[in-house]
């Protein structure tokens, strides 16, 4: 989809959206928000979809399967449901996709998981809960209190939460929707010695993503010596889930998280840990896959633009996100093409 298209759109569903989000009820607790979901129609694969066959007796062990990981909280929910949507909506074979959701242990992961089977009662998914209190114990404070929740860094140990004959997965964030097929970014290649594979921001200043003390220690900043170390965002990744349990990269992403609890290296929540064990050993994948930054800065959330080139997904990381503006009857223009695949039930919706 191209930036004119996007543009086009924006006119013709902002109108809709703003006047839906007046209607919006105030959702103060989580079985309140579980509980306001349509049903989303069933998508049907194309004649030319490859078969998926069963690897063994697990029911989400496919081969041909494009398997997907996110994970699932009630306070990003709404952002989870239309994610999932346009996943399936753009799918030239959506009954080959398979769903991996994480979730935290002390959450009501059968809330959860009753809210997408409600919603998708044709999905091939499971619900996997996940201890944080492990994780907590090494996260340091973030400039965003909500980057701090030990959620976020669920991503570092999906290899080990998901069933092994799970090989390859493409992550995504909650906040974003995709406008193209899903299974084009599922077959980026990965050379033999990638773990992951992900959009590349080398014009970015890699160098405000640690502190001075990390920068003026030789020992540390040599970590990325030989290496074309770019800034990527972790919210749309590739990743070969053999081959990072293979390198245990999950211990080494723990060693810098243990070391920044005494050194204080860098300021910026799950990232960082990423950006020193991956960045310059990735491979890259289209930036139009990650139209990301649409939430605007960590500070205000100011609206953004997209950047120049083609779109197939929109990333709205930073600090707004559209369902909130739009219930705040504050949007920016471009959460005008978030809002249709909002599954929340208005006083419009015809099965509410």
């Amino acid at each position: 989809m191209t930036n004119q298209n996007l543009r086009s759109l924006v006119s013709l569903f902002l109108v809709l959206s703003l006047t839906a989000s007046t209607h919006s009820t105030s959702i103060t607790t989580s079985t309140s928000i579980l509980q306001q979901f349509k049903q989303a129609p069933e998508f049907y694969n194309s004649p030319d979809c490859p078969s998926v066959l069963k690897l063994n007796d697990h029911h989400l062990c496919y081969d041909n399967a494009v398997h997907v990981a996110m994970t699932l909280d009630a306070a990003y929910i709404r952002g989870s449901m239309a994610a999932i949507l346009s996943v399936l909506q753009h799918s030239s074979c959506p009954q080959n996709i398979v769903f991996h959701f994480v979730t935290s242990a002390s959450s009501n992961a059968s809330l959860l998981h009753a809210t997408i089977a409600t919603s998708f009662p044709y999905l091939k998914f499971q619900v996997y809960p996940f201890d944080d209190s492990y994780v907590a114990r090494l996260i340091s404070t973030s400039i965003r209190s909500a980057l701090d929740c030990p959620l976020n860094y669920a991503r570092s140990y999906f290899p080990s939460i998901l069933p092994s004959c799970i090989q390859k997965i493409v992550y995504l964030d909650s906040d974003l929707v995709l406008v193209d097929d899903i299974a084009k970014l599922s077959a980026t290649p990965l050379p033999d010695d990638i773990v992951l594979a992900a959009p590349e921001y080398c014009n970015a200043n890699f160098t405000t993503y640690f502190t001075p003390t990390f920068w003026s220690n030789p020992s540390l900043s040599l970590t990325f010596a030989n290496r074309k170390a770019c800034y990527f965002n972790t919210g749309v990744m590739v990743i070969d889930l053999a081959r990072w349990r293979a390198g245990d990269y999950t211990q080494r992403l723990e060693e810098w998280m243990e070391l920044q609890k005494r050194m204080r290296i860098y300021e910026l929540g799950s990232l960082p840990p990423f950006l020193l064990v991956f960045a310059g050993n990735i491979a890259p994948v289209d930036h139009k896959w990650n139209q990301h930054g649409l939430g605007g800065d960590n500070f205000r959330g100011l609206c953004r633009n997209l950047h120049p080139g083609p779109v197939s997904l929109l990333h709205w990381s930073g600090k707004g996100k559209p369902w909130v503006r739009l219930d705040n009857n504050r949007p920016c223009p471009l959460d005008a093409l978030w809002a249709p695949y909002d599954l929340l039930k208005t006083p419009f919706s015809i099965d509410s």
